[in-house]
């Protein structure tokens, strides 16, 4: 057991979007948010899995929408509080412990300040080990999770209650929800047992992402340079590599909010306009990254944008013309290569016609 403290939450935020792939939400409204409840009310406590007992109610906690309009659509103390005492008025369970959707931008702060409004501890872990844009492909469902009871809350404090017959279905509900709620909700869903839990949570990554958040600020400088403080970390983490794949500057970005998402491209240029572009695929998170025709990564591998001079991690809704970056990409937590994970986070289940090849083996072999 663990106490989060207001110093925690800038590394926090900076780590969560490194590992949030450009999605997750913006993290800086949440974590002023957050920082001003853990000032005013104290500390949130952070428990391991394994430090639940096996009959404890564990609830997920987190935004679900377009992450653009999180900026405009700004969240608050009020909706993580009504969101739990929603679920546990409407359900008449008492909830143990909090956990997140997956360790990316906002959504990994939405959980602390639901714990520290409420009084419940936090998990240390998530259900993704990054951002990803659907609830089907969080490591809960894959793992035999049902997804409600699930009680979400708009930004007016309207609660609703859902119940479905499996995850496909929740996702399509809760997407509309979303939608019709101007873009953006808070959603308290997934609810399991301890030992449900233990079986089916990414463990470690709330902890993991503050780590990296401080080596990021610690050394903060150029892209290059900070290559070499990243790669121990997270070789000696749930992740294992992490990969230099292109560094330029954005020449073209264009994002819509199509279907409760934001979908469209991204395309960068070298320095000096030598050489083939990179163009980034986008549905909240950034999914593909090909340097001309070849593809260099490809959800559910990671991939991410850092400001080229601080190594500022940049969430997709923030990419400017312009602007000089340098493009990382980082190997998928191993339970994201099972056979179970990928017919849920496969290239294919995004649209894209092509399978899904480990980022290793793409620049291994330069195919």
């Amino acid at each position: 057991m663990a106490k989060i403290t207001v110093d925690a939450i800038p590394d926090l935020s900076m780590g969560s979007v490194f590992l949030a792939t450009g999605g997750g939400g913006d993290p800086y409204v949440p974590g002023l948010i957050t920082q001003q409840a853990l000032e005013t009310i104290g500390p949130a406590t952070l428990i391991t899995p394994d430090e639940l007992d096996d009959d404890a109610l564990v609830v997920t906690i987190g935004g679900v929408g377009a992450p653009t309009v999180s900026l405009e659509l700004l969240p608050s103390l009020a909706e993580v509080r009504n969101t739990i005492n929603g679920f546990q008025e409407r359900t008449g369970k008492k909830v143990d412990a909090i956990a997140s959707f997956e360790i990316g931008g906002g959504n990994s702060l939405i959980p602390i300040t639901a714990g520290v409004v409420t009084g419940l501890p936090v998990i240390d872990g998530d259900g993704m080990g990054r951002a990803l844009p659907e609830a089907q492909m969080m490591s809960y469902p894959i793992c035999g999770v049902h997804p409600t009871p699930a009680v979400g809350c708009d930004y007016q404090g309207n609660v609703s209650e859902f119940h479905v017959n499996d995850i496909m279905e929740y996702e399509e509900v809760i997407r509309q929800f979303a939608v019709e709620s101007g873009g953006m909700v808070t959603v308290a869903e997934h609810p399991m047992s301890g030992k449900q839990l233990k079986e089916s949570i990414l463990p470690g990554t709330l902890t993991f992402a503050t780590k990296l958040g401080e080596v990021l600020r610690v050394n903060r400088g150029n892209a290059h340079d900070m290559l070499q403080h990243l790669e121990p970390l997270f070789r000696n983490s749930i992740y294992g590599e992490i990969y230099h794949l292109y560094t330029g500057k954005v020449v073209d970005v264009s994002t819509k909010i199509v279907g409760g998402y934001d979908v469209g491209e991204a395309t960068l240029t070298s320095f000096s306009g030598d050489g083939e572009p990179l163009k980034l695929t986008i549905k909240n998170e950034f999914l593909l990254a090909y340097l001309g025709d070849r593809l260099l990564a490809s959800v559910p591998d990671l991939i991410t944008l850092v400001d080229y001079e601080t190594s500022t991690p940049l969430n997709a809704e923030r990419l400017r013309f312009g602007q000089r970056v340098t493009v990382f990409g980082i190997k998928t937590p191993d339970f994201y290569r099972t056979e179970q994970a990928l017919k849920y986070v496969a290239p294919s289940c995004f649209g894209f016609p092509i399978d899904y090849t480990p980022i290793e083996d793409l620049l291994r072999s330069g195919v």
